[in-house]
């Protein structure tokens, strides 16, 4: 039986595409809100306003062949950083036709010995698979067990990062690597730990960050110059 909730929802919603007011919404929060059989191709529109859990949908019969394509992910990223990795995401951002789909994907380069630092996905499952070189993953678990998950991959293998556990890779070959990763979410977004931490504007109290490092002020002073 349709709870009165849905119901009410369903209604809202019709009326919204009679008024060719479409909404959006990434699957992972909120299930059906876009899966109308009235229209099954939506596309993000940027001028639109009416936003839920994403991006307003396009009118169905604007649509074209470029709203669901996207070209360069076979270049190679430049790894000429601190972390020596590189990211290529493909997003609801970089293909609109993504919009309600409830995925997208990356690209991501390793030099040797680079990493991509501990980080969280806060709204995607991300399943990883290597395409070249050899790569250690990891994830941690939550508070209180915070084990640590870890497994060193080959050329072909597949590792899955449960959403919202801070992970990373690293390449420990010593050639350049590269992985491509499906995540479970349009706009999966990203949380690099040490940026968030020590890079946040404004700032987070150095004392709070001493205590919780259990370390001196000025080595959290160095860290933050660095972020």
């Amino acid at each position: 039986m349709i709870s009165e909730f849905h119901m009410n929802y369903s209604i809202y919603l019709i009326k919204g595409i009679c008024f060719k007011k479409y909404i959006a919404a990434d699957i992972i929060s909120i299930n059906q809100v876009c899966n109308s059989n009235l229209y099954n191709l939506f596309v993000s529109y940027s001028t639109l306003t009416v936003l839920v859990n994403g991006l307003a949908c396009k009118d169905p019969t604007l649509v074209k062949a470029n709203d669901f394509f996207f070209r360069g992910l076979h270049l190679e990223g430049n790894t000429s950083n601190p972390v020596g990795s590189k990211v290529a995401p493909v997003t609801v951002s970089q293909l609109p036709g993504l919009n309600t789909l409830g995925i997208s994907l990356a690209r991501i380069d390793f030099a040797p010995w680079g990493t991509n630092p501990p980080h969280t996905h806060p709204r995607a499952t991300e399943i990883l698979t290597v395409i070249e070189g050899t790569l250690e993953v990891g994830f941690v678990t939550s508070n209180p067990g915070n084990r640590h998950v870890t497994k060193v991959l080959q050329k072909g293998d597949v590792f899955v990062f449960p959403v919202g556990l801070v992970h990373y890779q690293r390449n420990v070959g010593y050639g350049n690597a590269v992985a491509i990763a499906a995540l479970s979410s349009q706009n999966p977004g990203v949380i690099t730990i040490a940026n968030a931490v020590f890079g946040a504007t404004p700032d987070i109290a150095s004392d709070v960050l001493a205590k919780a490092f259990q370390v001196d002020k000025d080595v959290v002073a160095d860290l933050k110059s660095k972020f």
